[in-house]
């Protein structure tokens, strides 16, 4: 799963401290999903585009899985 919360993030001129104080998540949690080592739960990812104004899809880019 890619995304785009780096670059949102930064486009608002947020810290990572910042962000992660708004969504109510530490500064490594951020870290992690920005280095994609961390995927964010559900309710998380839907924190994270609403807080950006845009829909889950907007931010989170799904891949198909192979069958």
């Amino acid at each position: 799963m890619e995304h785009r919360i780096k670059e949102l993030r930064t486009s608002s001129g947020w810290t990572q401290e910042q962000f992660a104080e708004k969504l109510g998540v530490s500064r490594q949690t951020i870290i992690s999903i920005e280095n994609g080592r961390y995927k964010p739960s559900l309710e998380l990812a839907y924190k994270i585009s609403k807080l950006f104004g845009l829909t889950i899809e907007d931010v989170f880019i799904f891949e198909k899985e192979s069958e």
